[in-house]
């Protein structure tokens, strides 16, 4: 065990707890952008190159978000790691920056102090808990938005993670989505394509859920009782669970993040088909739908299994995926146009008083569908930035098609599931075997 004293300099904690320090640095990322849009004006003006102007503001805009959102860590880096998964929508000529910046927020954060780490196990584990440890290394191996993990060993030699929650995380998350939530329509700028409020409104109403790692050790114990056993999975097994810490087994591998980044072909490949395995198969065999689907979260084990990590975000489906999901979804891939407005009238997903056309529905839906139309299909950036530049193109007929068309609630979270491990997918750049996977565990698809 180390020593628990804070080490010369060491910060007791690394969140900021105080409203308006976080708000104003919330608020510094448009006025910052805005003021450095001007300068580029003014460079311009000079006669300097507008390709490079763009170029040099892109970087330091992303240089900023990542300051911002990644050392406020709470609902501020929650919304960066969420938002990370859209990197691939980005157009490339913008994308290397804002690529670089989102990818930093799915694993790094300024760590707290060992002092206040002991402290949080202390009021969690009970005051003799290095006891139940034979080891606890005070140097954080991971940290994240809301937690940070330590590496130890386990009284009974086995080694495991341990997660502790930042004191003041509720405090933060609640400050950060009210704040973020008016800067709505500058994040929109980042990710052209997503709907940024829904996503934020939605993270405001899983904050308590976030918040409770004893409801997030029940999940994984769940989610490890189904897959025991599978020689295409890895879910840790929880040792110990409180409210604020949570233990489990430790596992190794490589970061999605860094497949995606360097990874070879096959490697590639075998990771992007066991994340779509693992994000359709879940609701199946656990009733569960591992809804934070970010690189951070996953990791390709020595053995080729996917390991995954975190079950902060999880949403329960007692009855599985809806089956006229998987109808409406195989009406669209067969362009049964006016079977398939009916449907979708059905279950609200038309608003009342829209005069959309069947046809003009299915020209806006059938492109969502192309990854189930052949055995295999490659995933790129370049397709996933074509369907947020056909969904954003406010001139467009999809853009009309869109805003009469309706998400009913039951289906807010596995579409942004969906839509996340799809923008997994296109950054590995991998083929998978899709429709083989949706016929699988899709009710209503195969039928």
């Amino acid at each position: 065990m180390t020593d628990s004293r804070d080490r010369t300099g060491e910060r007791e904690s690394a969140l900021p707890r105080r409203g308006a320090a976080r708000t104003a640095k919330l608020a510094s990322l448009p006025l910052g952008i805005a003021s450095r849009a001007v300068g580029g004006w003014g460079k311009r003006l000079t006669g300097q190159n507008a390709e490079q102007v763009n170029a040099v503001l892109s970087a330091k805009a992303a240089e900023q978000l990542f300051e911002v959102l990644g050392t406020l860590k709470g609902g501020a880096m929650k919304f960066g790691q969420a938002l990370s998964v859209f990197e691939a929508a980005v157009p490339d000529d913008l994308a290397k920056p804002y690529r670089d910046a989102l990818t930093k927020l799915q694993s790094a954060a300024p760590p707290m102090s060992a002092r206040q780490t002991h402290r949080v196990l202390a009021e969690q584990l009970g005051r003799s808990w290095p006891g139940r440890f034979a080891h606890f290394d005070d140097e954080p191996a991971a940290s994240a938005s809301i937690g940070q993990v330590h590496r130890a060993t386990w009284h009974d030699g086995r080694e495991v993670a341990v997660k502790v929650q930042y004191p003041g995380a509720d405090e933060a998350l609640r400050s950060d989505l009210r704040q973020l939530q008016r800067f709505s329509r500058l994040f929109q700028a980042f990710v052209p394509g997503t709907d940024v409020k829904p996503l934020l409104s939605e993270l405001a109403e899983r904050m308590d859920e976030e918040l409770d790692y004893l409801a997030e050790a029940d999940h994984q114990r769940a989610f490890a009782k189904a897959f025991e056993g599978d020689p295409a999975f890895l879910i840790p097994r929880v040792v110990a669970s409180a409210p604020k810490v949570v233990v489990t087994e430790w596992a190794t591998g490589t970061p999605l993040a860094q497949i995606i980044a360097g990874g070879d072909k096959g490697t590639r490949d075998l990771a992007g088909r066991l994340l779509a395995e693992f994000h359709y198969s879940s609701p199946a065999r656990v009733h569960l739908l591992h809804s934070d689907p970010h690189p951070g979260n996953f990791m390709l084990a020595a053995d080729g299994r996917l390991c995954v990590i975190d079950f902060g975000g999880v949403a329960k489906l007692p009855n599985g995926i809806p089956r006229q999901l998987g109808e409406m979804t195989r009406l669209a891939l067969d362009g049964h146009s006016d079977e398939l407005m009916r449907l979708l009238r059905e279950n609200g997903f038309v608003r009342e008083g829209s005069e959309l056309s069947p046809a003009e529905v299915l020209s806006y839906l059938a492109p969502f569908t192309e990854p189930l139309a052949t055995a295999t299909f490659h995933f790129t950036r370049r397709w996933m930035q074509r369907q947020a530049d056909r969904l954003g193109d406010t001139r467009g007929p999809d853009f009309r098609v869109g805003r009469s068309l309706n998400l009913p609630p039951e289906y807010l979270m596995i579409h942004r599931v969906t839509a996340g491990s799809t923008g997994i997918l296109c950054q590995l750049d991998a083929d998978i075997p899709a429709r083989g996977i949706v016929e699988r565990w899709q009710p209503g698809f195969a039928a």
